[in-house]
């Protein structure tokens, strides 16, 4: 267990000495590595990994993104509206877990006839509270995204748009195209990543806010500080609380040698808060600067979907300032039951209309 910023920044740079291709968490590689290892992009290696990164990121371009940039800001300002309407609502579920959905059918190309159910099956599979082992109807409804989208793959493997399924079905990586299996696992690796980080920093961010109402009033007076407050809700959340790697090597660290074929997790949460870093580490301030936090990890394996989880957060952030003028929390607030992502999964709040609004 690495927890120190600078350990675990030198570990996730080192790619000779440390691999993913056994898997990148906890709960997989103490049961004998990742069954996706090598087919999917999260947990590969090499030139492999290299160019399906590649195409992938071909994928979330300046092109692609400005299409969903308008789906993020009417489904944003769509949803808070509603809430404002209501007075109450339940944040984690209403608000922060459609946004990032909905901008993910949209790279994917999910037809809009088929976008309701795809979402309410997403949903179901997706906010499961972080349990370790969810019940059937999760794991059904994660078998019925999983049909789905191989039948979408078929279909733009013959006849392809745009989107990044059509990308992953079409297209050749290191000399071959990718196989059925893999197409799938790289869609379902956008579905959960694309979901969780920014859902989870959204939802706890807003919570921070209403624990810290000083820096609610100083966003809702600075528009400038969204930017700034994105980075540091991305700090204090760290949806993401370990990344895993295996030593290919023994290395020495702080005295302690780790042997070749280890388990080894860098808890960025942990780096997220160190004083050797961040100044006053457990206070949170939208107008933290620097702030080179590593949620999104760091090196080769720097997270595909980090600039698309950005744009989802201050689209959030900038509609609730310009709309909300005060969020109370009304209920109990449940957390997430997991060692692998942090966050909270219910959040019920009262929200007030600003008079600008």
């Amino acid at each position: 267990m690495v927890t120190r910023y600078a350990d675990v920044l030198g570990i996730l740079k080192d790619h000779r000495r440390f691999t993913v291709a056994q898997g990148n968490m906890l709960g997989t590689l103490l049961h004998g590595g990742d069954t996706a290892a090598g087919r999917m992009v999260a947990v590969s290696d090499g030139r492999w990994h290299a160019g399906l990164r590649r195409l992938m990121l071909s994928g979330i371009g300046p092109r692609v993104l400005d299409l969903v940039k308008d789906t993020i800001e009417t489904t944003t300002r769509d949803l808070v509206g509603r809430a404002l309407e209501r007075g109450e609502c339940d944040f984690a579920r209403d608000v922060a877990a459609q946004i990032p959905l909905t901008a993910i059918c949209e790279l994917l190309g999910v037809p809009q006839q088929d976008r309701a159910r795809v979402l309410e099956l997403t949903n179901q599979a997706m906010l499961s509270g972080g349990a370790e082992e969810p019940d059937v109807e999760i794991r059904v409804a994660r078998s019925r995204i999983l049909q789905y989208y191989a039948g979408l793959a078929a279909v733009r493997g013959d006849a392809p748009g745009s989107d990044m399924v059509s990308l992953l079905a079409t297209s050749e990586v290191d000399g071959r195209r990718l196989t059925k299996e893999e197409v799938l696992l790289n869609c379902y690796n956008l579905i959960v990543g694309g979901d969780e980080t920014a859902r989870l920093a959204m939802s706890g961010g807003l919570l921070a806010l209403t624990e810290n109402p000083e820096q609610w009033q100083r966003l809702r007076a600075d528009p400038r500080l969204v930017d700034p407050a994105v980075e540091e809700i991305l700090r204090w959340t760290s949806p993401a609380s370990h990344i895993g790697r295996t030593a290919l090597s023994d290395v020495t660290l702080h005295g302690e040698v780790i042997r070749a074929g280890d388990v080894v997790t860098v808890w960025n949460v942990a780096a997220n808060r160190d004083e050797r870093v961040f100044s006053e580490p457990d206070r949170f301030d939208i107008g933290r600067s620097p702030n080179r936090h590593l949620t999104f990890g760091h090196g080769l394996h720097f997270c595909i979907g980090a600039v698309l989880a950005r744009l989802e957060l201050r689209t959030m952030l900038r509609v609730m300032r310009e709309q909300v003028s005060s969020v109370e929390v009304r209920g109990e607030v449940r957390r997430i039951e997991s060692n692998f992502i942090t966050g909270v999964s219910s959040l019920p709040v009262t929200l007030n209309k600003a008079e600008s609004a």
